[in-house]
């Protein structure tokens, strides 16, 4: 079996956050690291959207800045994600992995994989929905939602037909970054508070049909899930889906210091997180 690089970076800022993502990517593409796992959470609890978002015309400052929350947009596509009660995840591999398919979609899937067993290591039925009628597959295309859990995609994770895990991909310097969220409850007000709708009954629609397509882990689960449980089961489920030994790294001082320097460059900057 391959040995991967872990990583459980612990609880930190969500320029951090991304920063140390990124890094772990530019390590990976110069050879310096292995594939790599890690888990992570944020402190304070954080807003994250998408590279494509428009903060003005989609987010409600306001809210964020009334909640307390962080706020930053990944270098990765997809929607909004309030990053809260909750196991964050990011997996780094090469392009060129024997085990990776050529295809998004298809990678998507692969890496998935230890997700869903995770999931079935906490005594969860997870597994892949897959998008059959062509109005399905045209609302991946267009997604009517900036939340991210309301918003569908392939190979979706679901549990008793509910999303459960949100997870977005970007590819740079032949090298896939795949992060996502793994929910152990969700603030269902708060998250609807933090972005804009057309009316106050739109956003009722929403966030009613919300209830019907996304589930939080301990909204399902017999007994309540703790953040190291969580920690526990889906290490083993990216070990079992992935057929790899994980090895727990820490980052050095001169590694701490890369991640410091993009944190300030670009999560920390107003012109990255607001730019569109």
């Amino acid at each position: 079996m391959e040995t991967w690089r872990f990583i459980d970076s612990g609880n930190a800022s969500p320029g951090f956050n991304m920063a140390l993502d990124e890094a772990l990517l530019d390590w990976h593409s110069e050879g310096k690291i292995p594939p790599t796992i890690r888990f992570y959470g944020w402190n304070p609890a954080t807003l994250s959207i998408g590279y494509f978002q428009n903060v003005q015309k989609e987010i409600n400052m306001d809210e964020v800045a009334r909640h307390g929350l962080g706020f930053v947009r990944r270098p990765t596509g997809g929607r909004g994600v309030l990053h809260e009660h909750e196991l964050t995840y990011s997996v780094i591999v090469s392009e060129e992995h024997p085990a990776m398919p050529q295809t998004v979609t298809e990678a998507y899937r692969v890496i998935s994989e230890g997700i869903l067993h995770g999931f079935r290591d906490l005594g969860l039925d997870a597994y892949f929905s897959v998008p059959k009628t062509a109005d399905e597959k045209n609302q991946l295309k267009n997604p009517r939602s900036s939340v991210c859990f309301d918003a569908p995609s392939w190979y979706e994770l679901v549990v008793e037909g509910k999303k459960v895990a949100g997870s977005a991909q970007t590819r740079q310097k032949g090298v896939i970054l795949q992060h996502g969220s793994i929910l152990l409850d969700i603030d269902e007000e708060k998250l609807f508070n933090l972005f804009h709708y057309p009316s106050e009954r739109v956003k009722e629609r929403m966030q009613q049909a919300f209830k019907k397509k996304a589930v939080a882990i301990n909204q399902m689960a017999d007994s309540p899930v703790t953040l190291e449980q969580a920690k526990e089961a889906f290490r083993h489920g990216f070990e079992k889906g992935l057929s790899i030994n994980l090895e727990e790294y820490a980052l050095n001082q001169e590694e701490l210091e890369y991640v410091n320097e993009i944190m300030t460059r670009r999560y920390n900057n107003d012109e990255w997180n607001f730019k569109r």
